[in-house]
């Protein structure tokens, strides 16, 4: 589905992305980790073309998309859920979700206002309070939530767990989980790598903008020498 040759990528004369190639499959859950700084946001946001790849190629089921605008990224079927979470917060719940609400890039309607709130329950009791007043968890909530509304085939995850409590936290996986159950790939980025691990078929470490170490979740939880070499764990 997605695959990524040669990326090089620069912030000014910073170059922070150092020949980065990688392949997710449709329908498989891919992880990206690495300590701060080293690459893997910067990854994601020139995949979403937010930032410019200065080398190397981009495809999307077949077709380069490299360096495509944000919103045509989107329309082709990636959904993401960026750091920070970056929902409305003078919306409210319900229109921060009806406002995604789009049909997948195949005619898809699977992930309806409906079903995200019987996979979010808190935000059903929240549909008229403004994003503002959320709790972190319920903001995080929202922001997977808004981007399950556009029937993506790929979901993007940078962080969906930071900073919050250890119960929203286990909420938080236990929707990845499900999400992967119908169907949708998953590219997740979090710190808790035992939990990328768990929730991913194949990892891929960065370390200063290049690729380190890669290949199946359950052989790299079983390494320890990378895992204390590139995560300090």
């Amino acid at each position: 589905m997605l695959q990524l040759d040669a990326i090089n990528t620069y912030y000014g004369e910073s170059h922070i992305l150092r020949g980065v190639s990688l392949a997710l499959p449709a329908g498989s859950a891919l992880g990206l980790l690495g300590r701060n700084g080293m690459g893997k946001t910067t990854l994601i946001r020139t995949l979403m073309g937010y930032v410019r790849a200065a080398s190397g190629r981009i495809t999307w089921n077949g077709r380069d998309v490299t360096n495509q605008p944000p919103e045509r990224v989107a329309r082709l079927g990636v959904g993401y859920v960026p750091e920070g979470r970056g929902i409305f917060p003078n919306l409210s719940v319900r229109e921060n979700l009806v406002m995604a609400a789009r049909p997948g890039p195949t005619g898809s309607v699977a992930w309806t206002f409906e079903r995200v709130l019987e996979t979010f329950p808190r935000l059903a009791e929240r549909l008229s309070h403004g994003g503002q007043q959320l709790s972190g968890g319920e903001q995080q909530m929202l922001a997977i939530g808004r981007a399950l509304m556009t029937n993506p085939q790929l979901l993007i995850l940078d962080e969906a767990t930071e900073g919050l409590a250890p119960l929203v936290v286990a909420e938080i996986w236990r929707v990845i989980a499900q999400v992967r159950t119908t169907g949708i790939s998953t590219l997740i980025v979090d710190r808790n790598h035992h939990a990328v691990l768990t929730h991913t078929d194949r990892a891929v470490l960065l370390e200063k903008g290049l690729v380190v170490a890669a290949g199946a979740s359950s052989e790299l939880a079983n390494d320890d020498a990378a895992l204390a070499r590139y995560l300090g764990v």
